[in-house]
């Protein structure tokens, strides 16, 4: 990707039903300028995991091309969601002694319990994917969100470990680089989607954002600032568009367009004489299908997805009091723009819902489609991406800096010894856990070539 200021990010999102290629940038507001989308419907993709190489390919390089010719670039790099029925979520502990109680705790020991949380027996063929500290103890010292700068000799962490597939995840970086591309990040969808709608209130607050895409749901429980859960349920919008197409004896195109112009969640909104007349094929006669009849369809699937979901959240414990979820639920993805849906999840949770737009973070200039519940992971990937970059470049400008100052405090006549200075200051950014990781699954997936 051509960068003058090295601040133009692309994010792709690999999804169900569509693929997304967006490009993005910061404006001087700091606000998020989206400067070209490309979109292509989605083959080779079967609830969130590719099964079909070749068509994924031609998906991926149709949206990239869109989004070229879009915003006048060339893209080399982006950043990739993943998501899927393969991917879970565990609680676990673990804690490191430190040699030296008297030394202060400091990045390097965070790094050692992170490390120690990735050398995790999983199931075979799973893979650890994020490993997210919620909070630490420092000698039996509980709820501390930065223990960098103590002392003490025993440091421990709860982690929320999300795991998945390693066939999966190898296949979306095989497409990704079968389309010409590179991975520049790699980021769970559910986390790019909160980044895009939720707010930092609601994020301390507690919060559960719900993305209803084609093939999964995907949710994210926020407490404290802090991820606390995330599941992905194998049922999206495609498993209604397939109840009614069945349920009324109708081809997809149909039952798509039906669901999205007539479709409701709430049976009691239409009446009874409220019809409409679908074209026969070739010839044959017309299909009539009542309102009523068609919402009863949608309302039977959507329950038992928004149930799997709130058993999810029951799961997590929301009904204990410091666990409450005060923000409510967030609704997002293309899902959740079907008629009366906040409705019936208010019903069926009893708690506040809002359906979440990707604009708080867009500028003031975009249009109608981007910010539409449909583009939320797409927007959030490039926001990642963003960030990313930011904190790149913050760093590499400090240590060069850092490494200025070095320079000029060595003695200017012993040439040999400044030379030894310079080459011994690194001037690589210090990499999170997530970045290392993204690293090392590069590694894998070229091994994996």
């Amino acid at each position: 990707m051509q960068r003058e200021d090295n601040e133009i990010a692309v994010g792709l999102d690999i999804g169900t039903t569509k693929i997304v290629a967006m490009v993005g940038k910061y404006n001087e507001y700091g606000k998020m300028e989206v400067l070209g989308v490309g979109k292509s419907k989605s083959l080779g993709v079967h609830r969130g995991v590719v099964n079909n190489i070749t068509q994924t390919i031609q998906s991926i390089q149709q949206a990239v091309q869109e989004a070229e010719s879009v915003s006048g670039m060339k893209i080399t790099d982006v950043t990739v969601g993943i998501a899927g029925q393969h991917i879970r979520s565990l609680q676990h502990s673990d804690y490191i002694t430190r040699p030296n109680a008297d030394a202060v705790i400091d990045e390097d020991d965070i790094e050692k319990l992170c490390n120690q949380v990735h050398k995790l027996v999983m199931l075979p063929g799973e893979e650890i994917l994020h490993v997210l500290p919620q909070e630490y103890k420092v000698d039996g010292q509980a709820e501390i969100k930065e223990p960098v700068g103590m002392y003490g000799g025993r440091l421990e962490a709860n982690f929320h470990v999300v795991v998945g597939q390693v066939t999966s995840i190898r296949n979306i970086g095989r497409c990704v680089k079968s389309s010409g591309l590179a991975l520049s990040d790699v980021t769970l969808e559910p986390l790019a989607s909160a980044n895009a709608v939720l707010s930092q209130e609601e994020k301390e607050a507690g919060v559960a954002l719900i993305d209803i895409g084609g093939g999964t749901t995907d949710l994210a429980i926020f407490k404290d600032g802090i991820i606390r859960h995330t599941a992905v349920i194998p049922f999206g919008g495609n498993v209604i568009t397939e109840d009614i197409k069945e349920g009324c004896s109708i081809i997809e195109k149909q039952a798509e367009l039906l669901k999205i112009k007539f479709g409701s969640a709430w049976p009691g909104e239409n009446k009874d004489n409220e019809i409409v007349s679908i074209p026969g094929l070739r010839g044959r006669e017309p299909k009539e299908i009542t309102l009523k009849n068609l919402s009863k369809i949608i309302h039977a699937r959507v329950v038992e997805i928004i149930e799997q979901v709130f058993l999810e959240i029951k799961n997590y414990g929301h009904e204990s009091p410091k666990k409450k979820l005060i923000a409510g639920i967030v609704l997002t993805g293309g899902g959740s723009q079907l008629k009366h849906l906040k409705q019936l999840v208010e019903y069926i949770t009893g708690m506040d819902t809002r359906i979440g737009y990707p604009n708080e973070h867009l500028a003031g200039n975009s249009d109608a489609e981007t910010t539409s519940p449909m583009y939320a992971t797409a927007v959030g990937l490039v926001m990642d991406s963003l960030v990313h970059i930011k904190k790149q470049k913050k760093t590499i400008q400090k240590q060069a800096l850092e490494s200025t100052k070095a320079a000029q405090q060595v003695e200017s006549s012993d040439t040999n010894v400044l030379e030894e200075e310079n080459t011994g200051i690194d001037l690589k950014p210090r990499k999170n856990i997530l970045e290392k990781w993204t690293e090392k699954f590069k590694e894998f997936l070229d091994n994996a070539e």
